[in-house]
């Protein structure tokens, strides 16, 4: 037998915030609050295929390069079209010392933490 990823928590300053920012893009709702603490996921809930995301109160969470990142890849849309759906809603360029001729896009979420916005469509 095998394990799954079922979450991924991530310490933040401003669990709302970052929350809603992620629920934005991936179409996640929230699913659970305890303790400052709120979870996201599916709408199917907890146990699902994808893992959900834990947002937890933290006075000192690592922002920036971390060991650990987020990659999505748009699902109804291109990767332009997307690009511009995520800057609309908080998420901002970050250099980490691109090229530019890479086939995705570099951005950091409201408190920084980067991610990438890969080019092919999954349905």
């Amino acid at each position: 037998m095998a394990c799954r990823i079922s979450e991924l928590v991530i310490d933040c300053r401003d669990p709302e915030t970052l929350a809603a920012f992620w629920c934005e893009v991936l179409g996640f709702i929230v699913l659970h609050t305890e303790d400052g603490a709120i979870e996201i996921g599916p709408s199917e809930g907890f146990g699902g295929l994808q893992p959900t995301l834990v947002f937890s109160p933290s006075t000192d969470p690592r922002v920036g390069k971390l060991p650990l990142h987020i990659d999505v890849n748009p699902t109804d849309r291109d990767q332009d079209a997307e690009l511009q759906r995520l800057l609309a809603i908080g998420a901002r360029p970050a250099d980490v010392g691109q090229t530019g001729q890479e086939n995705w896009h570099v951005l950091a979420d409201p408190e920084g933490n980067e991610f990438c916005l890969l080019r092919a469509r999954l349905t």
